[in-house]
C-alpha cells in the first residue's frame, strides 16, 4: 500500500499580516529549481509563509534493494499562501524563478481556496496513488464520495483509461486525479460546483 502525504507548514490566519492591515491570502504556485521544492518549502515556513508540496510516499526499487521515499507530486513547483506582500519575499529566495501566470496576463495566478482544500484532502486521505493530469479533460459529472478514506470530497466523476477517477481541479495545472469505484459517489444536485 502506498501511504500519502505532504510536506507544508502550518496554516496561518487566512487575513492576518501582523501590520494592523488585513490582506487576504491567496494560492500562488511558484516555480522553483529542480529538486528544490521541499528546501523552498522549509525556507519559506522559517520566514512565517505558509506552503504545501504535494508529496506522496512511495516504493523504489533497486535490484538490491526496495526503499520507501517521498516522491513530489508536482516537480518544480510550491503552492504559496500569502499576502501581496508575502508574496514579493517568496521572490527574494534565489532558488524560486518565478510565479506562474497565464498566456497573456502578467499577475501571478490564484489557486482558488476550495480547489486547494480538496486537491489537500485528496492527498492527505487517498489510500492509493494521486496523479496529475495536465492534458485538457471533459467535465465530469459533479459527485461526492461517500464510503471509503475520501468520504466528503467533492469532485468531478471522469473515466481515465477505461477506470473510473475522481478528479479535482486546480486552475492551469489541471486536475489530480485517484481511483473511485462508481459505487463510492453519489451526484451532487444542480446547486453545486466543484470549482
Amino acid at each position: 500500500m502506498i501511504s500519502l502525504e505532504s510536506h507544508c507548514c502550518p496554516s496561518l490566519p487566512s487575513s492576518v499580516t501582523g501590520e494592523g492591515v488585513a490582506h487576504p491570502r491567496r494560492w500562488y504556485v511558484a516555480m522553483v529549481r529542480m529538486h528544490h521544492e521541499k528546501k523552498v518549502s522549509e525556507r519559506l515556513c522559517k520566514m512565517g509563509i505558509e506552503s504545501f508540496v504535494p508529496v506522496q510516499r512511495e516504493y523504489h526499487c533497486w535490484s538490491d534493494r526496495r526503499k520507501l521515499v517521498d516522491a513530489v507530486l508536482i516537480p518544480m513547483m510550491v503552492f504559496v499562501h500569502a499576502t501581496p506582500r508575502e508574496r514579493s519575499l517568496v521572490l527574494t529566495l534565489s532558488t524560486v524563478s518565478r510565479y506562474m501566470v497565464l498566456r497573456g496576463e502578467s499577475a501571478p495566478t490564484v489557486i482558488p481556496d476550495d480547489q486547494m482544500d480538496r486537491f489537500r484532502f485528496m492527498l492527505d486521505y487517498s489510500e492509493e496513488t494521486v496523479s496529475m493530469n495536465s492534458s485538457p479533460l471533459a467535465r465530469g459529472e459533479l459527485v461526492r464520495v461517500i464510503k471509503g478514506p475520501l468520504a466528503g470530497l467533492v469532485g468531478e466523476l471522469v473515466t481515465l483509461d477505461g477506470r473510473s477517477k475522481i478528479a479535482v481541479r486546480l486552475n492551469v495545472l489541471g486536475c489530480a486525479c485517484v481511483d473511485m469505484p462508481i459505487g463510492y459517489v453519489e451526484p451532487i444536485g444542480d446547486g453545486s460546483t466543484a470549482g
